[in-house]
């Protein structure tokens, strides 16, 4: 298990190498664009909030007049795994644009979108496709993870093993120069800036940038009771995750049964040895938006680990109250949540038939 944990990590940190860390939002340029997307699962948990949402809050409070912000819910990837449920599917696509603006996007500032109701990006994603190699497709980490774990890869559907070219597309279709992603999606960044130096170098045109990674402090929130995993939905153990509407009693709960270790002497950072109580004093340097090394500081006084779990509690309670009250006023609210949704695709649609027309002019469409 171990060995797992280190592999996953060492991955992580090596693709990571190529790419630009910004953690303050103010650095990026006062002409840039910014893109990203989540995926509707409805309310979002802990590792959504920390490695998106937050994130875009602070760009969309920190945004220059001549900067562009494009949010959206990726409704699209959603189906690589089936949606059975329409209903529910519905319901979590909306559930989705009520957390993003729950964590504090405003649409007056960024554009908020569903992927789904701007078609260029599936347009743009077939002309991509047809320059990208199976070779490349077929080195993608997470396609590895997720064919493998099915135990048989002639059973795995074409959308799984090709929906890096449609995230590639998305970011393409905005021309993004900077683009806020967890550790784990690093390498399709890698990817994004392949399809595009593939586009401009067989046109002969500087049309597509290269866009840059930014990694948050807060790269990637573990589950509670396996932390060698990444927090998910798809665990199916509601104990594992930190949802952001969860009331305070739940979050203690949830953090009291965190999986941790013997040793309680000393706390102090140590990913592989200690991925229990590293993944804590990770969430609590998310949270604080502060370093590893000033949480060990702040919590080297503790001596037990019921100090430290309602230390993490705090800050978790302290800082989620906001978007669990406005989760629950929006949610109420189906007409503007649909509004909202309508809106800001119109406004992205804007840009990507521009995109997209500009794109087939160059191929000779």
């Amino acid at each position: 298990m171990l060995r797992f944990c280190l592999s996953k990590r060492f991955y992580a940190k090596s693709a990571a190498k190529s790419v630009q860390t910004i953690v303050n939002p103010g650095d990026v340029p006062h002409d840039g664009t910014v893109f990203s997307m989540i995926q509707p699962t409805g309310m979002f948990h802990l590792g959504n909030y920390l490695g998106a949402t937050r994130v875009w809050k602070q760009l969309n409070d920190s945004k220059g007049p001549a900067q562009t912000l494009v949010f959206g819910v990726a409704d699209l990837h959603a189906i690589t795994v089936p949606k059975p449920d329409s209903a529910q599917f519905r319901e979590s696509r909306l559930g989705a644009v009520a957390s993003v603006l729950a964590c504090g996007v405003t649409p007056d500032r960024s554009i908020l979108m569903m992927q789904s109701m701007i078609p260029e990006h599936s347009q743009l994603n077939w002309l991509l496709g047809t320059m990208t190699s199976m070779g490349y497709l077929n080195r993608m980490t997470q396609w590895k993870s997720k064919s493998q774990s099915s135990g048989n890869t002639d059973s795995v559907k074409l959308g799984l093993f090709a929906y890096p070219v449609l995230q590639a597309a998305d970011i393409l279709l905005y021309r993004a120069t900077h683009v806020p992603v967890g550790e784990d999606q690093a390498q399709h960044l890698e990817l994004t800036r392949y399809v595009a130096h593939q586009f401009n170098s067989l046109y002969k045109r500087d049309y597509f940038p290269a866009p840059q990674t930014l990694l948050t402090r807060s790269k990637k929130v573990l589950s509670l009771t396996d932390p060698c995993k990444k927090m998910s939905k798809s665990d199916g153990d509601t104990m594992s995750q930190i949802y952001m509407n969860d009331p305070p009693e739940i979050i203690r709960q949830k953090i009291r049964k965190a999986v941790t270790d013997s040793i309680t002497t000393e706390f102090y950072y140590d990913s592989v040895g200690r991925p229990g109580l590293s993944n804590l004093i990770d969430i609590a340097s998310g949270v604080g938006d502060t370093s590893v090394a000033q949480v060990e500081r702040d919590i080297a006084h503790l001596r037990d680990y019921r100090s430290l779990k309602d230390y993490v509690s705090d800050l978790l309670i302290a800082e989620l109250t906001g978007p669990r009250q406005e989760y629950k006023r929006l949610i109420a609210d189906r007409g503007y949540l649909l509004s909202v949704a309508a809106e800001g695709s119109r406004r992205a649609r804007e840009i990507a038939h521009r995109t997209l027309a500009e794109v087939m002019d160059l191929m000779g469409f």
